[in-house]
């Protein structure tokens, strides 16, 4: 059984956990933050977010503990250098975003809060992978997403066949009846977790960690919930798992014939649950979906429109990290499609849309270079050395989110972004030669003795590597002691909209809601969306649009500027939420209709939110 043990002094903790042992940590990274299904408002996701950060801080610290014996890369390889730059471009761009788009820092310092730990858990993947303990780690991986696949699709067979099961609590509802969730609650996010779960079937039992009918068992499983999520990236999924059969000649015969079968495994799976649902005289949702009636892409093409003409207006800086919400529902579209979109449903667009051509380009230039070292880590060259079988398997799951980023946004939640970081990780790092050391490069390691490989030249530092190689762990408890704290600090905007007995005031817990670090947004929303005078809710409304902008907020933004004499920019806001044709907004424009208007005095003039402003307005106007 191999150990990771501390060198000196007779040192013991983490750094003695066996790797045998790494799955039960991996557990709490990957496998509960997927099947949570309890939250509280305001937002559906943020304790399987907080409890994903939390996981993966505890298994980032027990897998940095176990390189510190081992060559760790201080810069890595190419591709993990383009990878962390790439991030660290990010970061800057969320940083500077509220220095010139009045963005809440709540918002910014979440956002980078999210990016550093992905850059840990990139940093840490590479670091196993060069010190030769990448297949394990991959292995407690699959084993995770293996327990969280076959539990979520449990799931889900019960939100479409025994719905009164579905408690909310232990296991969500679906928001849609006939449709699987999952305890995710988005079908989109269930399929991605299922079809990683299938990847990690394959290579476990490549490396026969489980027997070929158990394997098959689950994989079909799976792939019969991937079906009920009726979601598109489903096909998407099964025929990346052909092409996977089809381009890696490294895999068993029988392994290959299966993964090129899994476009017609899943046709047949849909058939059967297109015949389960005529059976019990009811519809199935995918039919549905697929039918090519209404709108194919669910406004993906509306919303992709939007963006290309967001990026002509606004090319070179774009419209701010994280204001894709507020730049467009402040710019006029009249055929805008008329959900309130946060994200452009495709990375690239959205990245262009946010940063700017320049640096979106570069950003996806850095992110493609990096795709480009795993590939060649998993696929090398002919005449190279056979690449490890985890390395092919790494690289399907992150092409696999990324062909999921095409149309959605996975990658902006934690359980998603630390895994395809982790992986994306493994497949950077510098391969390990046969005496477990690293064949390039600078790294640090064996006790707090560093070894720079450069020109062949050693030199050795103690005090300093011993502190530069405890850093990772240092940062990984700082993740964990995030996410706790992020969960005290989000309690005080849940007493905001579900008050215990007791509780203080509306006002008092507004007023202590805009006070939170993450979370002021929310305190800011209700303090504008409850106010009685456009005194009270001026304050919240210099944080709360740059979140979401809803119905409720646009009308009362609208009343409160038209109060203040800001006739313009009211009208502005009240013409840009008649093009969603929200239902919430019909009383709202009640006095616009034509026989209002016909009964209004003669020489009255018409309500503001029936004029259009006289000047040109877009959201620069409203920062």
């Amino acid at each position: 059984m191999r150990t990771a043990r501390a060198s000196k002094g007779g040192q013991t903790g983490l750094a003695d956990v066996p790797v045998s042992a790494w799955p039960y940590p991996a557990l709490a990274a990957i496998t509960l933050p997927t099947l949570l299904a309890h939250n509280l408002a305001p937002s559906a996701t943020f304790f399987n977010q907080a409890i994903a950060l939390s996981g993966w801080g505890l298994w980032l610290v027990v897998l940095a503990a176990a390189v510190l014996e081992r060559p760790m890369p201080l810069l890595g390889s190419p591709g993990l250098k383009a990878l962390l730059v790439a991030l660290a471009l990010l970061l800057l761009a969320a940083l500077a975003s509220p220095l010139w788009t009045s963005q809440p820092w709540a918002l910014a310092m979440s956002a980078a809060g999210l990016l550093c730990a992905a850059a840990l858990a990139a940093w840490v993947g590479a670091s196993l992978q060069t010190a030769g303990l990448g297949a394990p780690a991959f292995r407690a991986f699959c084993i995770a997403l293996l327990v969280a696949g076959v539990l979520s699709s449990l799931i889900a067979l019960i939100q479409v066949y025994a719905p009164q099961w579905a408690d909310g609590d232990w296991i969500a509802r679906s928001g849609t009846p006939g449709r699987a969730v999952g305890n995710l609650r988005q079908p989109n996010h269930l399929c991605s977790l299922l079809l990683w779960g299938v990847v990690a079937v394959v290579w476990l039992s490549e490396v026969k960690a489980l027997r070929r009918g158990v394997a098959a068992g689950i994989a079909v499983v799976l792939m019969f919930a991937v079906v009920l999520t009726s979601s598109r990236s489903g096909v998407v999924g099964a025929v990346l798992l052909a092409l996977w059969g089809a381009l890696d000649r490294r895999l068993p015969g029988r392994v290959r014939i299966a993964l090129l079968l899994a476009p017609v495994a899943y046709a047949l799976l849909w058939a059967g649950a297109a015949a389960l649902a005529h059976a019990g005289e009811q519809v199935f949702l995918g039919e549905k979906r697929f039918s090519g009636a209404g709108d194919i892409s669910s406004s993906r093409f509306g919303i992709w429109a939007n963006t290309l003409a967001l990026i002509g207006a606004h090319p070179w800086v774009g419209v701010g990290f994280g204001e894709f919400n507020f730049a467009w529902t402040l710019t006029p579209f009249p055929g805008r499609p008329v959900a309130f979109f946060d994200h452009a449903h495709n990375l690239p667009l959205h990245l262009a849309a946010e940063l700017g051509l320049p640096l979106a380009a570069l950003v996806l230039g850095l992110l493609g270079w990096a795709l480009w070292g795993a590939w060649r880590a998993g696929w090398p060259g002919r005449g190279a050395a056979t690449a490890a079988p985890h390395l092919r398997a790494a690289f399907v799951m992150v092409l696999m989110i990324l062909l999921h980023s095409l149309l959605e946004y996975p990658l902006w939640y934690a359980y998603f972004l630390l895994p395809a970081a982790f992986v994306l990780g493994l497949g950077l790092g510098r391969a390990p030669d046969a005496g477990g050391r690293a064949t390039e490069g600078e790294t640090i390691g064996s006790g707090g003795s560093s070894s720079i490989a450069s020109s062949g030249s050693g030199i050795t530092s103690g005090t300093g590597t011993r502190a530069m190689a405890r850093l990772p762990q240092v940062a990984a408890a700082m993740v964990m002691l995030a996410a706790l704290v992020s969960v005290w600090d989000y309690w005080r905007v849940v007493v905001i909209f579900s008050p215990p007995e007791n509780a203080e005031p509306l006002a008092q817990r507004i007023a202590d809601g805009q006070r939170s670090w993450f979370f002021s947004h929310h305190g800011d929303y209700a303090a504008v969306t409850t106010a009685q005078s456009a005194a009270e809710a001026a304050a919240g409304l210099a944080g709360a649009p740059h979140y979401l902008l809803d119905a409720r907020l646009m009308m009362a933004w609208a009343r409160v500027l038209h109060e203040a004499g800001d006739e313009q920019r009211a009208r502005h806001v009240a013409q840009r939420l008649k093009e969603f044709r929200n239902e919430q907004a019909a009383a709202f424009f009640e006095r616009c209709e034509p026989a209002a208007m016909a009964a209004m005095p003669a020489g009255t003039e018409p309500p503001f939110q029936c004029l259009a402003p006289s000047e040109r307005l877009d959201h620069r106007d409203f920062r």
